[in-house]
């Protein structure tokens, strides 16, 4: 599948570390999300672009990896960003451990099976996603409240900003999700 807007390069014509990393994104996977292939067309932007998601998705400690993908599918569902929410919501459902969790958040968090600390981390990146000219000092204190460090803070709002920009880059492009999205962590492993 490729995207509606513009086609994806074929591998051998990539550089070798691109190539490499989709590679073993396919050999970890089983396929290769479209958003490489789509990015792998300008290689500096997919290096820049990369480094800056392992940066924010991939790190541990403060926000757990699967509280770091509830922001990016709560958000991007306020973004109409199809492909994130459901190639995010597949994460999501695999790291959170829970079939029902993407599609409450891609829809409306705030009916979703959370603690409070969540829905505040959650209030606050959908505020900051759809009026971020309205975040204030107290919005950061109600974080706070809810033990977030300025650390945690930071990525909440980096997160959410890095995906406001790949969610417009998405719909911009037409990208589609992959069909094997659609299924990954909708049945629970026993």
């Amino acid at each position: 599948m490729t995207p509606a807007r513009y086609p994806f390069p074929p591998l051998d014509s990539l550089p070798d570390d691109i190539r490499q990393r989709i590679l073993a994104v396919q050999e970890k996977s089983g396929f290769v999300p479209n958003v490489f292939l789509l990015l792998a067309r300008r290689p500096d932007e997919f290096r820049a672009f990369f480094a800056y998601h392992d940066a924010l998705m991939e790190k541990d400690g403060g926000l757990t990896k699967a509280e770091r993908e509830m922001i990016v599918v709560a958000t991007s569902g306020v973004n109409d960003c199809l492909y994130c929410v459901v190639a995010h919501g597949a994460i999501l459902r695999i790291r959170a451990k829970n079939p029902r969790l993407a599609d409450q958040l891609a829809t409306n968090h705030r009916r979703a099976e959370l603690t409070p600390r969540q829905r505040a981390m959650l209030d606050f990146a959908v505020k900051l996603a759809t009026r971020s000219g309205e975040v204030v000092d107290d919005d950061l204190a109600a974080l706070k409240a809810h033990g977030f460090s300025d650390e945690d803070i930071w990525d909440i709002g980096a997160i959410t900003s890095f995906f406001a920009m790949s969610n417009r880059l998405a719909n911009f492009a037409s990208l589609q999700p992959n069909e094997e999205f659609y299924l990954l962590g909708r049945v629970p492993k026993s």
